[in-house]
């Protein structure tokens, strides 16, 4: 049975209205209280990142702009919660790239397995030209594109054996997200490729449900999915960031020396995000090693080639072949 689009929204508007009678009411005539929605939990990179937005917002604002922000998914799921950023029911978004596949299709390029060679030349297209074509092409859709933050670099976990080469897939049950991306990668490579929700993949792994999962460090870690599965393997596959946006029907309310603030802000909160990351991303790694966990670093070329035709399948237009090319092309 498929969600009625009303009835969620219904319920989504009735879930921010009592966050927001919690909040309580603006202090001044002229504050203008802005709210952003995050499903990660308090504490994680990009929340925070957004906190020092909202911090900065008020500071250069003296007070005017406040920015409310509901991480830990209160306010729904990110899907749920694009279409009310859309509507305007919301301000700002922090979301993966994944739910903006279908709305804008610049957004499956920096998806794309193998696309960037390091977290540095992820960082640097992000910020670059390519990155700005992307954000630009959400805004015939209702959203405002204002700035990427990490969303790490996944990789494969078994519980079986390490991944040293595509034929090590064979067989192999791989939880992926519900993405028909997500699918034709690990198709592509030859595992059997298994949509299921994240809350279930430890289960799942204890249970055989699944023989394998792909993801960053922090979320091997914290999941304690390393437990589970301790064969990691740094494919790097996949190194897709996420984005931070804001509704195009609250944007146009703003002037447009709030709309440079928040830009501005907004491009700021990146590094804080990216600093808060690194760490994170570091304190992972040395959490599974200090387990006794192993990982293996295989030789990515194979890898790179299978996945030739779905660079073809999703590149389909000669303007998302040349977005994936001017990325290629720079140097990081």
């Amino acid at each position: 049975m498929h969600d009625n689009p009303v009835t969620r929204r219904t319920a989504l508007k009735a879930g921010l209205s009592t966050a927001l009678i919690a909040t309580g009411g603006c202090s001044r005539s002229d504050q203008r209280v802005l709210r952003s929605s995050d499903t990660h939990p308090s504490g994680y990179p990009t929340v925070e990142a957004v906190r020092h937005m909202s911090e900065q917002l008020s500071i250069r604002s003296d007070g005017r702009l406040q920015l409310k922000v509901y991480p830990g998914a209160v306010l729904g799921d990110e899907k749920g919660t694009l279409e009310i950023t859309v509507f305007g029911g919301l301000d700002f978004n922090r979301v993966n790239l994944a739910p903006l596949n279908s709305i804008a299709e610049e957004t499956l390029v920096p998806s794309l397995p193998f696309m960037f060679r390091s977290i540095a030349h992820m960082r640097a297209a992000m910020d670059g030209a390519p990155g700005q074509a992307i954000l630009k092409a959400l805004e015939p859709h209702g959203l405002i594109g204002l700035s990427f933050y990490d969303s790490g670099a996944r990789s494969f976990y078994t519980t079986s054996r390490f991944i040293r080469e595509p034929a090590d897939l064979k067989g192999l049950k791989i939880r992926v997200q519900n993405s028909d991306l997500y699918v034709s990668m690990v198709e592509a490579l030859g595992g059997d490729a298994t949509p299921m929700a994240f809350g279930e993949v430890y289960q799942g792994l204890l249970q055989g449900v699944v023989d394998g999962a792909e993801n960053n460090w922090p979320s091997y870690e914290s999941t304690r999915h390393f437990e589970a599965a301790q064969f990691y393997s740094l494919t790097r596959h996949v190194m897709a960031p996420e984005v931070l946006l804001m509704s195009a029907r609250s944007w146009r309310k703003l002037s447009e020396d709030d709309q440079q603030l928040i830009r501005t802000c907004a491009t700021e909160s990146v590094q804080v995000m990216r600093d808060l990351w690194d760490a994170r991303v570091e304190k992972s790694r040395q959490t599974v090693m200090a387990a006794g966990n192993e990982v293996y670093e295989p030789d990515l070329v194979p890898f790179q080639k299978q996945v030739g035709p779905v660079w073809d399948r999703y590149l389909s237009t000669p303007a998302l072949r040349a977005l994936a090319d001017q990325i290629q092309a720079l140097e990081a």
